[in-house]
């Protein structure tokens, strides 16, 4: 549910990191890589990395949720409550509760692609304009 309400805005954040590292570039580009380019270039640097912080934290949300029915497990209820255990543990699993994005299911493993991918665009624009 909550992943619904925001799912927009996290779209949009994803938009802002795909036009902000091509514009960061340009900008170095402009400047000709001067330190006064390094400072100008700053605040949208804190802001590219704030971003990519807050996608691997709601990837970590899944993450949580995958480890859940292991620790339901791993607790001991008493006598007779193996049954309901088991019950409630295929409940979660079957639910695969975690952070949504347009009905997929973000993970850090989507997140670090993410993230490894403009790194490369990154550098890879970088030496071909440099």
């Amino acid at each position: 549910k909550a992943s619904s309400t925001i799912e927009l805005i996290f779209l949009v954040f994803v938009a802002v990191v795909v036009c902000t590292v091509p514009m960061l570039i340009l900008d170095l580009v402009a400047l000709d890589m001067q330190r006064s380019a390094l400072i100008a270039i700053l605040p949208g640097v804190v802001t590219l990395l704030s971003l990519f912080w807050m996608f691997i934290l709601a990837a970590l949300i899944t993450d949580k949720c995958t480890r859940v029915p292991a620790l339901i497990n791993s607790l001991n209820f008493g006598e007779g409550t193996e049954r309901a255990r088991q019950h409630t543990i295929n409940y979660i699993v079957s639910s695969d509760a975690g952070f949504y994005v347009c009905d997929i299911r973000l993970t850090t493993t989507m997140v670090l692609k993410f993230i490894y991918g403009w790194g490369v665009i990154a550098i890879g624009l970088s030496s071909r304009l440099f």
